[in-house]
């Protein structure tokens, strides 16, 4: 199976990128990675079926079951330095809900078309309902063979660059809150979507707010029964606990955007700055951050072993997701602070401070997207510990009797 995938990469690839890795020759890559069209190779490497192997051949996938097998292919794209696709949430959240609640006819529709490059997103959140989704007011109403879909959609990441939206409105307003509610798929370019972008403190617009009117669905593209859009949900939500915490899978997740930022380790980089510093109190705080990561690392990875065991996201995902957020603001925090003055100002043409600070700024987000740590707590004190619920007056009644802003 490793053979075939080199041979594959060899024939993609630019003449000389393996050899040059394989001689150590950083200018040699760096000549041929220059020439690499990123996009047109990961459109191949997913119609190949190398993207995501383990998914089944009609999926897009090559059907590897072998443990042993996906981990070596992955060790080779690390190895060499392959490009990958960061599309986290049609991998880590879509597909896995598309394979539990669609059709084998979805399946085959979106599964391929998603391996070779369909990005997508997830218009859950509405500006009126944050924490708590189940009460969105987006509304679907049905007119033959499709639903018109009217309502607003916000911090939704991605959107300006995704093919497909993960959406959830409401079909029944005479249910209670979670019952009502359809899951469709939505053509993020059909008439009436329209995408606007929410600058961050960083400067970057990755959220958006989302205006759907008078959008027309196929209803061969509603995932699960009409009016079990929340069961379908959360799928998708559980799904994004684990994608979130950086337990996605090999090579995916929060972790591997850290990874591909920087080929060195930041923690390493700490340690050895308090060596030479003498900096004892620097010395503890990195260690302290080296043992939790590896905790960390180690909860991920049976999360991810049960996922590939045919287990469903559990609890772990809130845990990792929570812990793993709540992480990596301390980690940045500890590198900004270790960085003196250099991490409030520097030089023009200082990337790596540049890189730094941006750093430290974006992980202010962690602990609020994909559910705030505080909602993480509460599910884990409900399904963990079997604390008994926050009481809430609207989750019987039926959601149009429900008093609203």
């Amino acid at each position: 199976m490793t053979d075939d995938f080199t041979d594959w990469l060899r024939a993609n690839l630019p003449a000389g990128w393996m050899e040059a890795i394989d001689a150590g020759d950083e200018d040699g890559f760096r000549a041929a990675r220059a020439s690499l069209d990123d996009g047109a190779f990961l459109r191949a490497i997913g119609e190949a079926g190398w993207a995501m192997p383990q998914w089944n051949v009609e999926h897009g996938g090559r059907g590897v079951t072998d443990a042993a097998d996906l981990r070596a292919i992955d060790e080779l794209k690390t190895r060499y330095r392959i490009p990958r696709s960061f599309n986290i949430l049609g991998f880590g959240l879509a597909a896995p809900t598309i394979l539990q609640w669609g059709t084998d006819e979805q399946q085959r529709y979106f599964l391929p078309r998603m391996a070779a490059g369909d990005w997508w997103c997830q218009l859950f959140s509405e500006p009126t309902n944050g924490s708590d989704v189940a009460g969105l007011a987006t509304r679907a109403v049905r007119d033959g063979d499709e639903w018109i879909v009217t309502g607003q959609k916000v911090w939704t990441s991605g959107a300006q660059i995704a093919k497909w939206g993960m959406l959830i409105a409401r079909t029944n307003p005479d249910q209670p809150k979670h019952k009502g509610i359809t899951y469709f798929v939505c053509d993020m370019h059909s008439p009436g979507v329209e995408v606007r972008p929410l600058r961050q403190i960083t400067g970057d617009a990755e959220f958006n707010e989302v205006f759907l009117t008078d959008v027309r669905i196929p209803d061969a593209w509603r995932i699960g029964p009409e009016g079990e859009g929340w069961a379908v949900a959360q799928t998708t939500l559980m799904n994004e606990r684990v994608a979130l915490s950086g337990a996605f899978g090999p090579g995916g997740g929060a972790a591997a955007r850290q990874r591909s930022a920087s080929a060195s380790n930041p923690i390493t980089e700490l340690l050895s700055l308090a060596r030479e510093r003498g900096d004892a109190v620097l010395a503890d705080r990195a260690a302290r951050l080296l043992s939790q990561g590896r905790s960390m690392t180690y909860t991920m990875q049976r999360a991810v072993g049960a996922r590939r065991a045919g287990a469903p996201p559990g609890p772990e995902g809130s845990i990792t997701k929570l812990f793993g957020t709540e992480y990596n603001q301390r980690l940045q925090n500890t590198i900004i602070d270790a960085a003196g003055m250099h991490g409030v100002a520097w030089l023009p043409g200082d990337d790596a401070a540049a890189l730094r600070a941006r750093a430290f700024l974006r992980s202010r987000g962690n602990t609020i997207e994909g559910g705030t740590s505080e909602i993480q707590r509460n599910i884990l004190g409900d399904r963990v510990l079997g604390l008994p619920r926050e009481p809430d007056p609207s989750r019987e009644p039926p959601w149009k009797d429900v008093p609203r802003s």
